[in-house]
């Protein structure tokens, strides 16, 4: 974001307090994102951080479970569901609620679509290579975090990287550089 010349930025400062609200009132509003967080923050405040985490393992929850005709429809619904467990974080800093959230939608492709990930060939590779792609990210996400939430996660992670190791994605994973396990510390 380009910065504001001095003399704007000094004549900005220096207008009456009603027209800089009107003005900043416009500007947040052009920003849909800016504003969502502004209405986290300002009007739910971090009590909602819950609310909102539960509404998502629903969404995760959910989805995964259904009979999907093809890998690629299997892909695409997990595509939206972590569009919308990024946007989470984005929204709210959550970030331990992502990685949980991931780990969680993993393991419910591993629980609940075993047949579609069992083998790797051509109409399930870009499914796989995605499942793998996801638990890096999965996994750099835990590894940001305090030790602490370490052993909240590991569990589900260890499952899930023991899931994708005895899947077809086992060749991949060992191309990606994957653990086997992942646990605290």
């Amino acid at each position: 974001m380009p910065a504001l010349p001095p003399d704007l930025r000094k004549a900005l400062f220096q207008l009456p307090p009603k027209e800089k609200d009107q003005l900043l009132a416009r500007l947040v509003a052009q920003d849909a994102v800016l504003t969502e967080q502004l209405a986290y923050r300002l009007l739910e405040g971090p009590d909602a951080l819950e609310t909102r985490r539960a509404a998502l393992r629903a969404l995760v929850d959910d989805p995964v479970r259904g009979f999907h005709h093809t890998p690629n429809d299997l892909l695409v619904v997990l595509r939206q569901v972590q569009a919308r467990l990024a946007y989470h974080a984005k929204i709210t800093d959550d970030a331990f609620g992502e990685a949980e959230l991931s780990w969680r939608l993993l393991a419910n492709v591993f629980r609940h679509q075993g047949p579609t990930v069992a083998r790797l060939h051509g109409p399930t590779q870009p499914l796989l290579q995605h499942l793998v792609r996801r638990a890096q990210e999965a996994l750099r996400l835990s590894q940001r975090l305090h030790p602490d939430y370490h052993l909240e996660l590991a569990a589900t992670a260890g499952a899930v990287l023991g899931a994708l190791w005895e899947s077809g994605a086992a060749p991949l994973a060992r191309d990606a550089g994957l653990p086997r396990t992942w646990g605290p510390g």
